[in-house]
């Protein structure tokens, strides 16, 4: 399993919000896809896979707000379409 987690943009952030998840669990996502977009105080970012794969987990929903490298999601690359 690959975890996505909550990026650290350095600057002192902390904490991010969730703002959406553009896949939904059992979805086929491609390396580099935005899965999830997220918010701090100071910018919002688009969270990019690692590996294609199938999403197999969203840990933590929209409107949650959580620590830097929280996993908030998974990825497993041994299930490719």
């Amino acid at each position: 399993m690959i975890d996505i987690t909550i990026p650290d943009v350095g600057e002192g952030v902390t904490e991010a919000t969730i703002v959406q998840w553009n896949y939904a669990v059992g979805d086929t996502v491609e390396k580099g896809a935005v899965v999830v977009e997220v918010m701090t105080d100071k910018v919002n970012m688009e969270v990019e896979t690692e590996s294609a794969g199938f999403l197999t987990e969203i840990l933590h929903g929209a409107d949650e707000e959580l620590p830097v490298g929280t996993v908030i999601g998974r990825i497993d690359p041994g299930r490719q379409s």
